[in-house]
């Protein structure tokens, strides 16, 4: 119900922002040609009548269309992701400005080159300033309701245990869910749980008869689960909502998935965002297409690094390794060889100050030059273009055994780049912290995700790494 709940509010803040949008639009055309007609050279004339051309009105369509896209791939409308005001607004600017850029090119695909640059400050100006205001109001009016003890939803929690303790801590990073603990019921008072203690199980009756309460969340430990029957009976009795946090929760993905098999109800817990036909098929797709574009734009960087490989030491340009990829199907993987040929190419782990590599290997390692025939692979369909980077066999058969949820990440194609990369996890860093980065985006893999990591990549300086060079 929480979930569904969220997504109804979104698509509500979502339609209102193309409001807004719409609005900013008409109000930058107006004071461009009835407040301020002649600020630009040229006057209003040619301008006026590129605004009044059917073109432009279908080209406001798709902006408009486009611009709330855009927010939903920047998160604007996930609670969960964009917590502060300031980091709400920043993301708001970006994007505005993303999207004029998008619109002023799409007018000059069009050929209509004398539209008004006045009405496209103005419009940034206004769509930027009525939404962020529209969520000044809203911070306004949750707060003023929250000061006088309204727009909470009132729990009371069943359980004293571990997954209590994680309940309340979700609630603390979430605060903007507005629930408000009353007090928890357990077989005895927990310390450590920040909330009231309302007494034992045996209370359960009796605190339910309080109209405040409007929802129960059960989050009984794995050694509790004896008393479901009895606290699902008292809710329904008293018709009170109920929620429940299961004691497996730990194992269980960020959005978990739940199919109906007869009377059976089958959750989930290893389903990918991938499992969609039409999220592969999208990611396939932009996997070929940028994958082909960028083999030829760096062509000429991959045939300059050739030479420099074949004239700088003995043995082949490309250096083939086995890695493990997805559903743990090993492949070839293709790199510009930076190393002198060795014994140890399956199994050591390369490090900064690796004798085994040459001067000019150090170079192109230093800013990733030895990647670019991996853009080969991902043409293949052995690897895309974000993704956990893959391991080699030896590697994996270690790391399985030692690291939860290791090979979690061998249900998705591996990747060129990927977010725990961008968050500085690379090389000869922390395996398994890398890991809980994989997993994540695993989990929460979106389309605009993708896009952040391969900008950051390129333009953040994620290219060049810590290498020494020789």
């Amino acid at each position: 119900m929480l979930s569904k709940n969220k997504r109804i509010m979104s698509l509500i803040s979502s339609s209102i922002d193309a409001a807004l949008l719409i609005v900013a639009y008409l109000l930058a055309n107006w004071m461009r040609f009835r407040c301020l007609p002649f600020l630009e050279e040229g006057g209003a004339g040619p301008a006026l009548e590129i605004a009044r051309n059917p073109l432009v009105t279908l080209g406001w369509a798709v902006y408009a269309v486009a611009m709330v896209l855009i927010y939903w791939g920047y998160g604007l409308y996930d609670a969960s992701r964009l917590k502060g005001l300031w980091q709400r607004s920043r993301t708001i600017a970006v994007g505005n400005a993303l999207g004029v850029v998008g619109f002023m090119a799409l007018l000059y695909c069009f050929r209509l080159q004398n539209f008004s640059r006045l009405v496209m400050l103005l419009l940034y100006g206004l769509s930027t300033g009525f939404l962020v205001f529209k969520r000044m109001l809203k911070r306004w009016y949750d707060r003023a309701q929250n000061r006088k003890g309204l727009g909470f939803r009132h729990v009371l929690l069943v359980g004293g245990g571990k997954m209590a303790a994680q309940y309340l801590l979700a609630l603390e990073h979430n605060p903007y869910y507005s629930f408000r603990v009353d007090g928890y019921l357990a077989a005895r008072a927990n310390p450590g749980l920040d909330a009231r203690y309302l007494g034992g199980y045996d209370k359960l009756e009796v605190t339910l008869d309080d109209p405040t309460i409007d929802e129960v969340v059960v989050a009984l430990d794995a050694d509790e689960t004896r008393l479901l029957t009895r606290v699902f009976a008292a809710c329904d009795k008293h018709g009170t909502r109920i929620t429940m946090v299961p004691y497996y929760n730990d194992y269980l993905p960020a959005r978990p998935t739940i199919d109906v098999l007869g009377d059976c109800k089958l959750i989930n817990v290893r389903q990918t965002p991938f499992d969609n036909i039409l999220n592969a098929f999208i990611k396939r797709l932009m996997d070929v297409v940028g994958s082909l574009v960028l083999i030829v734009l760096t062509s000429p960087i991959m045939l300059a690094v050739a030479i420099g490989v074949k004239l700088s030491s003995p043995g082949p340009v490309i250096f083939k390794q086995e890695r493990v990829g997805l559903n743990k199907r090993p492949f070839m993987m293709y790199k510009f060889r930076s190393m002198r040929v060795n014994a140890e190419e399956n199994s050591a782990w390369s490090t900064n100050e690796d004798p085994r590599k040459t001067r000019f290997g150090s170079f192109i390692r230093k800013f990733s030059l030895d990647e670019l025939p991996q853009f080969f692979n991902v043409l293949k369909g052995d690897m895309s273009l974000v993704g956990p980077r893959p391991e080699i066999p030896y590697h994996v058969e270690h790391f399985k055994e030692e690291i939860p949820r290791y090979l979690v990440r061998q249900q998705v194609r591996p990747g060129l780049t990927g977010w725990a990369q961008i968050n500085g996890l690379r090389g000869d860093t922390d395996i398994a912290e890398r890991i809980r980065y994989d997993i994540w985006y695993i989990e929460n893999w979106t389309v605009a995700l993708d896009i952040k990591i391969l900008f950051r990549t390129v333009f953040g300086g994620k290219m060049i790494n810590d290498e020494k060079l020789e």
